[in-house]
């Protein structure tokens, strides 16, 4: 169950008005709303960033015992932002899918069982059927699963073996197609969602220890991040081959496109910062530092100006939400969250009000 529908949490905001050659940031115009999980806190965090900066709306402790850490890992929304899901990678026994009614922020109904440390998920356009990648830190290096779970029941009725360590897990955009990266293996692998089998495989030169693969939404290529070798991989889906290289900072870990596929947006989990690339031509358009350091997951808003990252910082630091102008490539704000924030995922934007009075 939810422990309490509200967590006392420290807020703290921050905007920063960063200078560029044609004078100060401008701020948003609308409201844009993010989720994102602290793995370390068992807190999920609903926050606001909008004129007046970024503000923590909402607090909420999440597992079932309190004296488990069972680490909110992976965030993804329903299409139509009605449900939030999240996956918890600890626990007595194991990890854990859950169904939140967004907004609200209440759960939906029991959490379920899936494999060993359910990590990245993400859902067919349709809402029906969610793809959870079994990250699978207990035990042996042996082949993992792609969980598929039936979303509108909450019950899982495949596990479809894949490779060591899973990570990643990525929808095309017809849903017919499922992207996951291999750690361990040094592969790429393609499910077919309407079979629920491996239909092609991508071998990658060692070293790359892939942690995020990203396919194009003019179904072109896939992106994959290649955290040992920095650098990202471009690969063509049609023939199956490497199609380009993009040398990066060091360890990448997170991908994400503008919903153009103009811009790629690299988080560097070793080199605390934020790297973006023209797809088109390949030219680095910027590299931002993040926050704080051990910079996590990213994503975009949907108008394309905005990228939101999570930060993990380092023992008992809190963790942090930087928020990077698309524009310009800088940080224009960051915001304290619980510890080792990692799973973020955007909910929604609307017009911008602006908030309440906080002294």
């Amino acid at each position: 169950m939810v422990r309490g529908p509200h967590a006392s949490f420290a807020l703290v905001i921050s905007f920063l008005l960063v200078p560029h050659a044609g004078g100060a940031q401008e701020p948003p115009t609308a409201d844009y709303y993010v989720y994102v999980g602290a793995e370390s806190a068992d807190l999920l965090h609903r926050i606001r960033f909008g004129p007046d900066g970024a503000s923590l709306e909402r607090t909420i402790a999440v597992g079932e015992m309190a004296t488990e850490t069972e680490g909110p890992h992976g965030l993804n929304l329903s299409p139509d932002g009605r449900f939030l899901y999240m996956t918890t990678g600890h626990g007595v026994p194991d990890g854990k899918l859950w169904k939140f009614h967004a907004g609200p922020d209440t759960l939906v109904g029991d959490p379920i069982l899936l494999g060993y440390f359910p990590a990245t998920l993400d859902l067919t356009p349709d809402g029906l059927y969610a793809f959870v990648a079994n990250f699978n830190l207990h035990g042996e290096p042996v082949p993992s699963t792609i969980s598929v779970v039936y979303a509108p029941e909450m019950m899982e009725v495949e596990q479809i073996e894949t490779c060591t360590m899973p990570h990643g897990a990525r929808l095309d955009v017809t849903g017919e197609f499922l992207y996951s990266a291999c750690m361990m293996d040094n592969q790429i692998v393609e499910v077919d969602t309407r079979t629920f089998t491996v239909t092609r495989r991508f071998h990658a030169e060692a070293p790359c220890s892939p942690t995020w693969v990203v396919p194009t939404r003019n179904r072109q290529s896939l992106l994959a991040a290649c955290n040992r070798g920095d650098r990202i991989l471009e690969i063509d889906r049609e023939s199956w081959s490497l199609k380009r290289t993009f040398a990066t900072g060091a360890g990448p870990y997170n991908l994400a496109l503008t919903p153009d596929d103009r811009i790629l947006v690299a988080t560097l989990k070793q080199a605390a910062a934020v790297q973006f690339f023209d797809l088109a031509d390949g030219r680095e358009l910027g590299t931002a530092p993040s926050s704080t350091t051990v910079t996590h997951g990213v994503t975009v808003s949907p108008d394309g100006r905005y990228a939101f990252v999570s930060v993990e910082g380092v023992g008992a630091e809190p963790g942090k939400v930087d928020v990077f102008d698309l524009n310009r490539f800088v940080r224009v704000a960051d915001l304290e969250v619980g510890q080792q924030a990692g799973g973020i995922v955007f909910w929604k934007m609307e017009e911008a009000r602006r908030p309440p009075s906080f002294r």
